[in-house]
């Protein structure tokens, strides 16, 4: 596919997301730490000390077309001491991340549910993984996927150099703008291992850190059932859940999401994207 045949569909689906009007500022929402620079409407509410039944309910997501990836909010990024966490805004928002990939066994399947409900995630792809699957990489794109910078080759940024997490980040930068359409508005240390050169240098390359609230584990292959209780055990408004698509055998993660998807979206869960906005 060619780069400005790519950018002719991202720009359709970013002016479709000007067209969702009021019901697409129902999925507007900030992201918050409890830090000075993050204005969040309302914070997000903890999650439950103890897994809550799902109770099943007519509510189900509008049509989400036009929800494609945000452009970058003008002005400088600020630089944080500690990753954002969770998100707020109106309603039982979630947002689902994938991490790793994409990786050609098991993305195309993830996608495939994601489609099949009408929901949108988040996927923080390694480089080296985006640059051997570009097809998956504009999928993505087509899909109004948001594609974070999870660094080139998944290392432990704690040890390495400013000028080697500088490589890690920008390589993968300039992958993700060469398929994806545009470059990331957010990265995710490998490990969850930050620093202080990790923040500022995501900042000079104008992307905040997202972490998550909720994570299932799923890279130790506890099994299918034991990722979709984890989950729902952790729903509640405000949440990030953490998953992957790739680093190992993937397929329970692909299994569980099959099963807590629906779940979610029958107990009135409102699954979608981070906006990036001023703060």
């Amino acid at each position: 596919m060619k780069k400005d045949q790519l950018l002719s569909r991202r720009r359709a689906l970013l002016a479709g997301a000007t067209a969702v009007g009021a019901a697409g500022t129902a999925g507007l929402f900030g992201l918050g730490t409890g830090e000075e620079a993050v204005r969040a409407t309302a914070p997000a509410a903890p999650g439950p000390p103890a897994r809550r039944p799902l109770k099943p309910s007519a509510y189900r997501l509008q049509p989400l077309t036009g929800y494609g990836p945000p452009r970058a909010a003008p002005g400088r990024t600020p630089v944080r001491r500690r990753p954002l966490l969770s998100v707020s805004g109106l309603g039982r928002t979630m947002v689902l991340t994938f991490d790793d990939g994409p990786d050609p066994r098991y993305t195309p399947d993830i996608l495939d549910t994601l489609r099949a409900y009408d929901v949108r995630a988040m996927f923080f792809v390694c480089g080296e993984m985006a640059a051997a699957s570009p097809d998956l990489l504009a999928r993505m794109a087509d899909e109004g996927h948001v594609v974070g910078n999870h660094t080139w080759s998944h290392p432990l940024l704690t040890r390495l150099t400013g000028a080697r997490i500088r490589t890690e980040m920008e390589r993968t930068c300039d992958v993700i703008e060469d398929v994806y359409g545009e470059r990331p508005g957010w990265f995710r240390a490998p490990y969850g291992a930050w620093n202080r050169a990790a923040f500022r240098i995501g900042a000079e390359l104008g992307m905040e850190p997202l972490a998550w609230t909720v994570d299932t584990l799923d890279w130790t292959e506890p099994g299918t059932r034991t990722i979709v209780d984890r989950v729902a055990d952790g729903a509640a408004p405000g949440v990030v859940v953490l998953s992957h698509d790739a680093g190992g055998d993937r397929s329970q993660s692909v299994r569980a999401l099959r099963s807590y998807l629906p779940e979610l979206l029958d107990a009135g869960y409102r699954i979608t994207v981070p906006h990036r906005h001023q703060v």
